[in-house]
Order: structure tokens, then C-alpha cells, then sequence
């Protein structure tokens, strides 16, 4: 049980998805938040379990924990935290925005990806500066410095079992945490870059999967 000041949001009650909409890949087990594809019933395309309300400047921590459809973490399987987003599809819950990005696999937890825009914005590690490019959907992306090797980082990140995320974003300035070690740090300075927006959990087409979440504080930075 995570401990909530009075200044903090918890946006999951532990019982079911009050505050939550999605489709019905998502479900209660357990006590957390849950998102499963299976071979028989798989998603077409990405789609997320979007929060109810928007966020601008904030710090948003959370414990989640990816399997494949074997129960491990060796195969593809993806899924990410949005944040400052839209909701481009409402009836299939298609969103687009920044993705703090996590993943069976061992490249792309930790990473800043822009879903449904600009991909990938940060690698892990790397301390990024986006300035305008040649048209929106290109940025110049400016590698400042280094947080550490990415495989460093990824040995900190535990295989098919919990782990913490931890997002902090004020005005362009996005940072990524995983268990307490920085992923990578942001600067936009692009006018597309998002200032507020919603929040929501992504479940990945491709490999069946199953994603799961809880402690969901939000602690908004006014």
C-alpha cells in the first residue's frame, strides 16, 4: 500500500476501473490494473486505458510489470505510459503523445517516444535538447550528455516482476526513472511539444501479452 498526502492523487482504487476507460482487454485481477492480449483475442492496432481527466506540470509514480504470452520477459512485448496526450480515436482509445516506453525486452524501457508523432526522442541515457527541425514531425534532436550506458541502466530493471516508473515533467522539461535510476532527461523546446494533456496505459498490438499496474499517485506541480 503506497502512503498519499493530501497533495497527492491516487488514480487507482485497488477494485475496479472507476475513473478509467478503455476497451475490454483491461480488467481488475488481483487488486491491479490489468491489460491482456491472447492469441484468440488479440488487438489490431495499439490501444490504452485512458485516465479521466488532464495533467500539465506533474510527477507521476507507478509500479508495473510485463510478461509475453510465455510468462517471461525474453520476447517482444511492449507497453508505455502516456502523458500530456490526446485521444486521437475515442471509440477504439487510440492516443497520441509522449510515452515513457517499457518493454520485455532490453532497448527500449526507459525511453521518451512520442506515439502516434515523432518516435523516439530520447534513447536511454542520453540528456536530449529537441529544437524546431525542418517540419513538425522532424525535430533536431541534440544529445547533450549521458545519464549512463544503457545497458547499465537495464540491469537495474527486473525481469517479469514489479518495477517502479517515475515521471516528472515541468513546462519542456521531461524526466524518466525506473527504480530510482534516471532513464533520461528532456528539454523540448519545439512548439508542438505538448504542455498538458491525459494520461493513459498502453497495451501493444503484436505478441500476446499481459501488462499490469498499480500505485498509481499522481502529485500534481502547480
Amino acid at each position: 500500500c503506497v502512503s498519499v498526502s493530501a497533495e497527492d492523487k491516487n488514480l487507482f482504487n485497488g477494485k475496479d476501473l472507476a475513473g478509467w476507460k478503455g476497451l475490454d482487454f483491461w480488467s481488475v485481477e488481483d487488486g491491479v490494473i490489468t491489460g491482456r492480449t491472447t492469441k484468440e483475442k488479440p488487438t489490431k492496432g495499439n490501444t490504452f486505458l485512458v485516465w479521466e481527466g488532464e495533467v500539465a506540470d506533474f510527477e507521476l509514480t507507478l509500479q508495473y510489470k510485463i510478461v509475453d504470452l510465455d510468462g517471461k520477459s525474453e520476447k517482444f512485448g511492449n507497453s508505455g505510459i502516456q502523458y500530456r496526450s490526446r485521444v486521437i480515436n475515442a471509440e477504439k482509445f487510440v492516443v497520441g503523445g509522449y510515452q515513457a516506453d517499457f518493454e520485455c525486452g532490453k532497448g527500449y524501457s526507459g525511453i521518451l517516444y512520442e506515439e502516434q508523432g515523432r518516435g523516439i526522442l530520447a534513447k536511454r541515457g542520453e540528456k536530449v535538447v529537441i529544437h524546431e527541425g525542418k517540419d513538425a514531425k522532424k525535430p533536431k534532436l541534440e544529445v547533450t550528455g549521458s545519464l549512463g550506458k544503457s545497458d547499465e541502466i537495464q540491469a537495474k530493471i527486473k525481469s517479469a516482476d514489479w518495477n517502479e516508473y517515475r515521471i516528472v515533467a515541468k513546462g519542456g522539461h521531461l524526466q524518466h526513472f525506473i527504480n530510482g535510476v534516471q532513464t533520461v532527461d528532456v528539454t523540448d523546446e519545439t512548439a508542438v511539444g505538448a504542455k498538458k494533456g491525459v494520461l493513459a496505459l498502453q497495451l501493444h498490438a503484436g505478441t500476446a501479452m499481459t501488462v499490469q499496474f498499480k500505485d498509481i499517485v499522481l502529485k500534481e506541480i502547480k
